[in-house]
């Protein structure tokens, strides 16, 4: 049975080679998102000693000192996206962030590093939810999930430059001049985007959409989350796949303290580990989680199921070896083979179980969740936990942290069941109920 057959969706365009350009540039824009986000744990081992931080304090910068301004504001501007200009609105969140990326780099301590990374997470909550909305009205439904795989091709090449610059120009010319150099890039890229048109919203050709006032924009979320489990079981799953995602922010303090590596030979050596495995995974992930939806009677979060089942165990395998052994180097690069696989499927699932007038808002709310849940919990717990293990004497204090939060991650895969079990009958309700249209 086909995909159509199964969901009610009907046949769609072919994507343009306008398309795919678009995507491509969008998905730099991503990448440069995730570089900005990154440099600070990247450069951990010169940022942290440089300005006298505490684990806590560091985790605070790299957790809700960051995130609790990017998942509030991202939810207003996912929001705006269903209302405004994308282009536009993301060139001005990404001069936004770019220009205080380049004040991070003036901090003298742990308040004047705070308060530029407040900030920057209201110009990057602009990104995502505004660039999927425009690719989820640009691709078909078969290819969203390909389409979100490859942006988010941005999150691995993103934290794998971010940490090749740690370990080549970081030496070179120190972690505050790379600060600068990324914030001058992201300005030109901001004056870029003012060229690029507006993609036209599916079910409304050329027409403004709709100006929905925010109030009832969010009504219909809440009805979208308490009447589709898998929609409910999908965000969940995604925010427990966070925490360990938080948590590795310490994995170069990691690395450094409790393995034994020089800080600019592992940042080179996880930088290529996280470019090869995480641009591997990213691809097989939207193309085999749109193969999946597409020959099985499960959802793409079945395929997130079967793929977290076999690659669990080696996430807690490597972080109990000593770094010589074979496990070592591929528990990391199948780490972020694993990290690779979740974009797609999981952004392709949330947009397509609401209706197509809040996708950029419930982009927006789905980040809210992985962010302030996920990576704050994971990111400021692992701080304290790590802080607490080592007044209590503990010999490896950041491995212990690691695996805790490695282990509640685990959590995510049960729920991909469900929400892979419930995908298709949720997503015909829309269908049946007129949300969506046939």
């Amino acid at each position: 049975m086909s995909q159509s057959d199964l969901s009610g969706v009907p046949a769609e365009r072919e994507a343009h080679s306008r398309d795919y350009a678009v995507l491509c540039f969008l998905t730099i824009i991503n990448v440069m998102n995730f570089v900005d986000r990154q440099l600070l744990a990247s450069f951990a081992n010169f940022i942290v000693p440089d300005l006298g931080l505490s684990n806590t304090q560091f985790g605070l910068l790299t957790g809700f000192a960051f995130i609790v301004f990017y998942s509030v504001m991202g939810l207003f501007m996912g929001t705006l996206a269903d209302r405004l200009h994308r282009p536009r609105l993301l060139a001005f969140g990404l001069a936004l962030w770019s220009g205080l990326t380049a004040a991070s780099g003036l901090a003298k301590g742990f308040v004047t590093m705070l308060i530029p990374r407040m900030l920057i997470g209201i110009g990057e909550s602009v990104a995502t939810p505004t660039a999927m909305s425009m690719l989820a009205d640009r691709f078909p439904s078969r290819q969203l999930g390909f389409a979100a795989g490859f942006y988010y091709m941005g999150v691995p090449i993103g934290v794998a430059a971010s940490l090749l610059i740690a370990g080549y120009l970081g030496p070179a010319i120190g972690w505050r001049a790379c600060f600068y150099l990324l914030g001058g890039l992201g300005l030109i890229f901001a004056v870029g985007l003012l060229f690029l048109g507006e993609t036209p919203r599916k079910g409304l050709g050329d027409a403004a959409p709709e100006k929905m006032k925010f109030k009832e924009i969010i009504k219909i979320l809440r009805a979208s989350l308490t009447r589709s489990p898998a929609l409910i079981c999908t965000i969940g799953g995604g925010v427990a796949f966070h925490f360990i995602l938080g948590a590795a922010a310490f994995d170069q303090l990691w690395f450094v303290n409790e393995r034994g590596f020089e800080r600019a030979e592992i940042a080179r050596h996880s930088g290529w580990l996280a470019a090869a495995g995480g641009i591997l995974g990213n691809l097989l992930g939207g193309w085999l989680g749109d193969k999946w939806q597409q020959k099985f009677k499960t959802g793409r979060p079945m395929f997130l199921f079967w793929t977290s089942l076999l690659l669990s165990p080696f996430a807690i395998a490597y972080r109990l070896v000593p770094a010589e052994h074979i496990l070592f180097d591929l528990g990391i690069f199948l780490g972020f083979v694993q990290l690779g696989l979740f974009y797609g499927p999981t952004f392709s699932t949330v947009q397509e179980l609401v209706p197509p007038n809040i996708r950029a808002t419930v982009v927006a709310f789905y980040i809210l969740s992985l962010n302030l849940i996920g990576l704050g919990i994971g990111i400021t717990g692992g701080g304290i936990l790590a802080d607490y293990m080592t007044a209590q004497g503990h010999p490896e204090p950041y491995t212990v942290t690691l695996l805790v939060f490695t282990m509640l991650s685990m959590l995510a895969i049960p729920l991909m069941y469900v929400a892979g079990k419930r995908f298709h009958a949720d997503r015909a309700r829309l269908f049946d109920e007129g949300l969506l249209a046939r």
